[in-house]
């Protein structure tokens, strides 16, 4: 459930599918009708902007979440004297050595310029992502450095709530099904795609759901 989501950041106003695609999961999936019932209430939700989302998972590449949490906040201060700190004409107004100050890598800082830039020139067409399929929203985020596939997902399914991304670049999602269809055999990427074709077209609920069977605290991205 998403609350004050911000409809000019291309985010849904709420994953309004949800009890459907727990309906339909359920029906389809064998796995899925014991795994939902047992992870009680709970569903994705969509946290600050599209320019916020993605920098924080520059930020937090390669290290741990703690350490992720340090750097940002620190990083986030920076901008506590500009008028918008956080927005990306605030982060270009930043010089480098300042945010290497504060615990980013120079690649990092490479990545969050350019991302920035991105963003301010338009070069990205958030507002027109609500009309975009997956595929050419990936293609445009991917373009920005320090941003991968599996980062472009975890965008479409976290924050623009995204139905029916199946991220198979995503270990957790890889070992959640070899947990719970496979007996702890391991899985490749094929089986796995083929075990979410019956999940379509509600894939994202369904591997929220194989997250939480390997982690009962929601995952938020």
């Amino acid at each position: 459930m998403v609350r004050n989501a911000r409809l000019e950041d291309g985010a849904q106003p709420s994953a309004d599918y949800w009890d459907e695609a727990c309906r339909h999961l359920s029906k389809r999936d064998r796995v899925m009708r014991k795994l939902i019932p047992s992870c009680g209430e709970g569903r994705l939700q969509s946290r600050g902007d599209a320019f916020t989302t993605l920098a924080r998972s520059i930020v937090g590449q390669q290290i741990s979440v703690k350490a992720a949490q340090a750097v940002w906040e620190r990083f986030a201060a920076l901008g506590q004297g500009s008028a918008v700190p956080m927005a990306p004409s605030g982060v270009l107004a930043l010089d480098a050595p300042s945010m290497r100050a504060a615990g980013l890598s120079a690649r990092k800082v490479e990545y969050l310029f350019d991302l920035a830039q991105h963003f301010e020139s338009g070069t990205v067409h958030v507002r027109e992502w609500l009309q975009m399929d997956d595929e050419a929203i990936i293609e445009e985020l991917v373009a920005i450095r320090g941003i991968g596939r599996w980062t472009a997902e975890m965008f479409l399914i976290f924050h623009l709530l995204r139905p029916n991304v199946l991220p198979l670049d995503d270990l957790g999602l890889l070992k959640g099904i070899s947990h719970n269809y496979f007996s702890g055999e391991p899985v490749s990427r094929a089986e796995a795609r083929e075990v979410g074709e019956a999940w379509t077209p509600f894939r994202s609920v369904a591997t929220w759901y194989i997250w939480r069977s390997l982690d009962p605290i929601p995952t938020e991205y």
